[in-house]
């Protein structure tokens, strides 16, 4: 037995999210969301300010079909990503490729990519990621603009990248995961 304590989870108004340190099970379905007008949904599993996963990042999100998934971006660190459900036009290094469901992304450290939904079903993807550094480049990209997913000059800031696009907390919402 390591000991490793079981995390307490704490319901807010928008869900479960973690409450401290330590392994915990939860259904996506009862976390905690985050909703944009621009970019859809997504959860982070029970992750907060308070409790951030330290070596892997894991979300689902949901992008109804224009909807870019972020910014155009690279940042040193891994990324994989699993389309679950839906299609979307992977932007990656300059190039258009599109995905469909159980296609699989593999991101290695400083790749230029973003995902914008297709389709008439939303989409849906699982994104997994390592956690060695926080730095992230928002690339100028014409092909990205035209999607709605990117910046007019290059900048390492989120907050200039992101200007006027709010995420805001709230609860699931039925039907936004596939029943399988």
């Amino acid at each position: 037995m390591t000991g490793v304590p079981e995390a307490p989870l704490e319901r807010t108004e928008n869900g479960l999210q973690a409450a401290g340190e330590g392994w915990y099970v939860l259904n996506a379905r009862d976390a905690v969301w985050g909703e944009s007008e621009t970019m859809g949904v997504f959860t982070r599993l029970g992750e907060n300010k308070a409790a951030r996963f330290s070596q892997v990042g894991f979300n689902i999100g949901v992008l109804w079909p224009g909807q870019p998934a972020c910014m155009y971006h690279r940042e040193p660190n891994q990324e994989n990503f699993l389309i679950v459900s839906g299609e979307c036009l992977l932007l990656v290094e300059g190039q258009e490729r599109p995905l469909r469901t159980w296609d699989f992304f593999h991101c290695p450290p400083d790749t230029d990519h973003v995902f914008v939904a297709t389709g008439t079903e939303p989409c849906v993807a699982i994104a997994v990621g390592a956690r060695l550094s926080r730095d992230v480049v928002y690339p100028a990209s014409e092909l990205a603009r035209r999607y709605g997913a990117g910046v007019e000059t290059d900048t390492p800031d989120p907050e200039v990248a992101y200007a006027g696009m709010a995420v805001e907390d709230t609860a699931y919402k039925d039907g936004w995961l596939p029943d399988f």
